[in-house]
């Protein structure tokens, strides 16, 4: 059961990523439960076992199970479900995946094996490829190593060049339309990856020099050329010609090879960051660097001639013999706290004052495109913002994908710009891949030139509190036993007043929708006055008010104090009236870290005698 919708204003509010089960109603929460055990279920009862769920999106939730056979390995599958409630003509759309992926025969793609429907229930079953995707290596991982990017580049590229054969059914190359990290299994015993999930794939409209592909005459003459058959794919890796509707060609699969390749090798979760930190200062080899920044590039000549040159080059740049050379920890750019603690951290990224981010008289290009991803991904988010804006975004989007909690201010002044940081990680060994991920965000900062501040709180969704009622007309009342959770530090923090970070100083937020009552906004001008970190947002749907929280006393002789302020709150929420986004973050202390303005990180590349670097290091 997908999400319920919230209302159009309210969807500028979360980074885009697949709602947490834990910011579900009730309701929704269970339906999924249900349908998550249903699923199971059947699988159970064809005879798999060790069955789970390893995947959803905006269209279906993917399984996985084995299937034990005597005296041989199991049967590894993996199975696509769709939403039941999505379309007729978009739950038809696994069954166009399933033929298509039929045609593909590579080793490095998994087979399909069945397509079948129960009780109207399409399900998609394929081989199941071994290893972890390549977003999570990189969330784990940070930066890939320059050797691993060019042997996953020249694999990439053999798949590339394999799909623009001509299928046997069609005539036709097939395009992925959807390449990205995630797509992308990867065996680590063997570096090798699978290209999977091919639910954005179509048969080429256009050849890679841009001719016309038909089967008939009567097609080339008919109106049909001018309508696109693509797919949308993901934005974050998809190119231009692909979001904007251009007719499907080999030339988008190189757009998002090229995506992931930098965004492994930059430890980013999109393409957008290559003007601010191209590919020729990630220490790459020179050619390979040159190569996928021009891939990127915004001339799309350039970006043809670098996609030739991949293809035809590639075999050759992975000859080169290259190793893993040592490389220091990074030097975190602002402080980052480990606490390592028993609970489990589900994070959500909350961020606001976004708006000046936003190009003045951008054109709304894309308000007609008539498609699901897009307007979870794109229409509210990044529409109308310049690439390394869209970047920064995605940026902090990525830090959400860590077991952290706390809050970020970033203020662009005439000068250059600042960043205040409350950044708590719950998982010592993510430490480096973390730290590479906020340095990311403070480069594609110092490369934006604008005037105006940024805020984002992390928070654990499971601390969240939620309020439901039956008419919209009703109160929200909490129950007797609700109470906000908090931390407190065992030794109380020296206040400085004048560097406390206050959550009034910016005034109200012209992004906020939600105007709350004075008594909630005097308990929280009273625990102003409390030293403390911490956020908190009010987000009130038509029958679901969720309270998201996340609090550190550090001032534990006023610990009652603080209880009472807290429970006043909750106290009031009955007064709340209206719809929107309410939030308000406090950080122990002003202590702003200053960056100067760039146009780019320098180059650095891959030596041209990688031993001698080892041996020096050594």
């Amino acid at each position: 059961m997908a999400p319920s919708s919230p209302p159009a204003q309210l969807q500028q509010f979360y980074i885009p990523e697949e709602q947490s089960v834990y910011l579900l109603s009730h309701d929704d929460a269970r339906k999924l439960k249900d349908w998550v055990e249903l699923c199971t279920t059947q699988l159970r009862q064809l005879g798999y076992r060790d069955i789970g769920m390893i995947g959803k999106g905006a269209y279906g939730f993917v399984f996985a199970g084995r299937f034990p056979l005597e005296g041989t390995s199991d049967l590894e599958h993996v199975f696509k479900f769709t939403r039941i409630t999505l379309p007729r003509h978009l739950q038809d759309r696994l069954e166009d995946e399933a033929y298509i992926l039929e045609q593909v025969e590579h080793p490095r793609v998994p087979k399909l094996v069945s397509f079948q429907r129960t009780r109207n229930q399409p399900i998609l079953v394929m081989e199941r490829a071994p290893g972890l995707n390549l977003e999570e290596v990189s969330l784990q991982e940070g930066r890939l190593s320059p050797r691993l990017i060019v042997r996953i580049a020249d694999q990439l590229a053999d798949i590339l060049r394999s799909l623009r054969c001509e299928s046997a059914t069609s005539g036709r190359p097939i395009v992925h339309g959807d390449i990205k990290p995630s797509n992308l299994v990867f065996d680590a015993e063997r570096e090798n990856i699978a290209l999977i999930d091919w639910g954005s794939s179509v048969f080429a409209q256009l050849d890679a020099n841009n001719q016309f592909l038909s089967p008939s005459v009567m097609e080339l003459m008919s109106d049909n050329l001018q309508q696109t058959n693509a797919r949308l794919g993901d934005v974050y890796f998809i190119g231009e010609e692909q979001l904007y509707g251009g007719l499907s060609s080999p030339r988008f699969d190189e757009q998002g090879a090229a995506a992931t390749l930098y965004a492994l090798a930059s430890g980013q979760s999109c393409r957008f960051g290559h003007l601010a930190i191209p590919a020729t200062s990630l220490g790459l080899p020179s050619e390979f660097a040159r190569m996928l920044d021009g891939m990127l590039d915004p001339d799309p000549i350039l970006r043809r001639r670098a996609g030739d040159y991949y293809l035809r080059e590639m075999p050759r740049m992975a000859r080169t013999v290259m190793v893993d050379l040592p490389e220091p920890p990074p030097t975190q750019l602002v402080p980052i706290w480990t606490r390592q603690s028993g609970r489990e951290i589900d994070t959500v990224v909350y961020s606001s004052r976004k708006a000046f981010l936003r190009q003045e008289g951008a054109a709304e290009t894309l308000n007609d495109v008539n498609d699901v991803q897009l307007d979870r991904y794109y229409k509210n988010f990044m529409q109308g913002m310049g690439e390394t804006e869209k970047a920064f975004l995605a940026a902090v989007s990525r830090l959400g994908r860590y077991p952290v909690e706390g809050g970020l201010a970033v203020r662009w002044e005439a000068d250059g710009v600042y960043v205040d940081t409350s950044l708590n990680l719950h998982d010592a060994s993510l430490k480096t891949a973390f730290t590479i991920a906020v340095n990311n965000m403070v480069h594609l900062a110092q490369a934006i030139y604008r005037h105006g501040i940024f805020k984002s709180c992390l928070f654990n969704a499971r601390d969240t509190l939620h309020i439901e009622r039956d008419d919209p007309d009703q109160p929200f009342v909490a129950t007797p036993d609700m109470r906000l959770p908090y931390q407190v530090s065992a030794v109380p923090e020296v206040e400085d007043r004048s560097r406390v970070h206050s959550y009034f100083e910016d005034g109200p937020d012209p992004e906020e929708f939600l105007v709350l009552p004075q008594s909630i906004i005097r308990s929280l001008e009273a625990l102003n006055t409390i030293h403390h970190t911490g956020m908190i947002i009010f987000e009130a749907l038509p029958l679901h008010l969720k309270i998201h929280s996340q609090y550190r006393l550090l001032d534990p002789t006023r610990e009652q104090e603080f209880r009472q302020r807290l429970d006043e709150i909750l106290t009031a929420v009955n007064q709340i009236s209206g719809l929107g986004v309410s939030g308000f973050m406090k950080m122990p202390y002003k202590d702003a870290r200053f960056f100067p303005y760039i146009e780019r990180l320098p180059e650095r590349y891959y030596p041209r005698n990688p031993r001698l670097e080892v041996s020096a290091a050594g």
